[in-house]
């Protein structure tokens, strides 16, 4: 759910629902020759279909963002520091009955690019674990191992040597290879190499877990130990969903599986041996720590609200920014605030939505896949800046 998280992508549902509930966005005037190349431009936005408590809830939201939008910079370009002073400062005070007027007074509707929007969802999942391993098939919840770092890898040329160096392993005679992969992981490669916060008791659920980036060990005794995206083995994600569409297993047809989270796990429990083939395709594993507080945290170090926050491009939406969906999935129709991103996550139209903990925060997220349109708001100071209107 943080920079961590990989998406739910591997989630898409083949179910569509019917017409949008959201504002309808007229295209008014277009940018002014100082606005940035990406394509922005000013919309007109019918806030009518709003609903008053998807303002509040989304005002609260918003709130909590402005420690961040106010001090650090926007890597899209959109904003600046300054431009959230203004709705920050009223933020806390405003009365949630009018959290509506808020958003209409202190911000400017735009469209970043075409605006055609693609949205998946996410969650914190619940799992069962323990503190101690109770049986030989108990998944270890690992932290971050020491011997993970960033180093260039023995043969890696001069001339490839830019950025940041990939997070690989230093071994005991200071050559740097790659990490164990989840394979390696799962054959015991860290046994006595990590930190062990605690046991996943199914190793199916803790897969999909790892691809939220957060979620909850609930224990025998009752105690929940909640965790979160630390870290990462530095091999690339796979998206199992996709390789099974490529391989026919997802669809409508005979024999097919639904092409959802609750699809794809169907498929691993009653193909136990070509399942942990399939799992094992995704060589990315995340590792954790403990939480506390209300919520798992995004990106930005804020806990992320059910219904409420989405997981953004924040090269192309700050961070912070209240963003109206209108999807064909209606259920994700509304206000959202950006708090987090995701390795799937990438383009100016994709989000991923959060749906909270719990059974139906798992069913919506797991079937969530909408195609609409999306409006990004921005602080009236920075539409005036960018050469957009800052009032409709």
């Amino acid at each position: 759910m943080n920079a961590r998280r990989l998406s739910a992508l591997l989630m898409l549902s083949l179910l569509a629902a019917c017409g949008p509930l959201i504002p309808r966005v007229e295209p008014t005037a277009p940018v002014a020759d100082n606005a940035l190349a990406m394509g922005v431009r000013s919309v007109r936005a019918d806030w009518g279909s709003l609903s008053a408590a998807d303002a509040s809830a989304a005002l609260d939201a918003f709130a909590a963002s402005c420690r961040v939008a106010t001090s650090r910079s926007d890597l899209s370009g959109l904003t600046r520091p300054d431009d959230w002073s203004a709705p920050c400062a009223v933020a806390p005070g405003w009365p949630r009955d009018r959290a509506l007027d808020f958003f209409q007074d202190n911000f400017a509707p735009v469209r970043v690019g075409e605006g055609t929007a693609f949205a998946t969802g996410y969650f914190e999942p619940e799992i069962l674990g323990s503190r101690t391993r109770q049986s030989a098939s108990d998944v270890p919840v690992y932290g971050v191992p020491d011997d993970l770092e960033r180093c260039w890898r023995e043969g890696t040329p001069e001339s490839e040597r830019e950025g940041r160096a990939p997070l690989s392993r230093r071994t005991a005679d200071g050559r740097c290879v790659e990490y164990y992969t989840r394979a390696q992981i799962e054959d015991g490669a860290l046994e006595g190499r990590a930190p062990v916060i605690g046991y996943a008791s199914d190793p199916v659920e803790f897969f999909f877990l790892q691809i939220q980036g957060s979620g909850r060990l609930r224990t025998p005794s009752g105690e929940v130990i909640r965790i979160g995206y630390a870290g990462q083995n530095g091999h690339a994600y796979t998206g199992i969903g996709g390789v099974m569409r490529e391989r026919g297993l997802l669809g409508d047809g005979p024999g097919q599986y639904a092409g959802s989270m609750q699809g794809i796990m169907q498929y691993i429990r009653e193909n136990p041996r070509e399942g942990r083939d399939l799992m094992r395709l995704n060589e990315s594993w995340v590792f954790f720590t403990e939480l506390t507080g209300d919520g798992p945290l995004g990106s930005i170090g804020v806990p992320v609200r059910g219904e409420s926050s989405v997981a953004v491009d924040p090269k192309f939406v700050p961070y912070g920014a209240p963003v109206l969906l209108d999807l064909d999935r209606n259920v994700a129709d509304g206000l959202w605030v950006a708090q987090d991103t995701g390795g799937a996550i990438r383009g100016p139209n994709r989000f991923d939505t959060f749906w909270g903990a719990g059974v139906q925060a798992r069913d919506t997220a797991g079937g969530m896949s909408g195609r609409g349109e999306a409006v990004i708001l921005l602080p009236r100071a920075s539409a005036r800046r960018l050469g957009l209107r800052d009032r409709q």
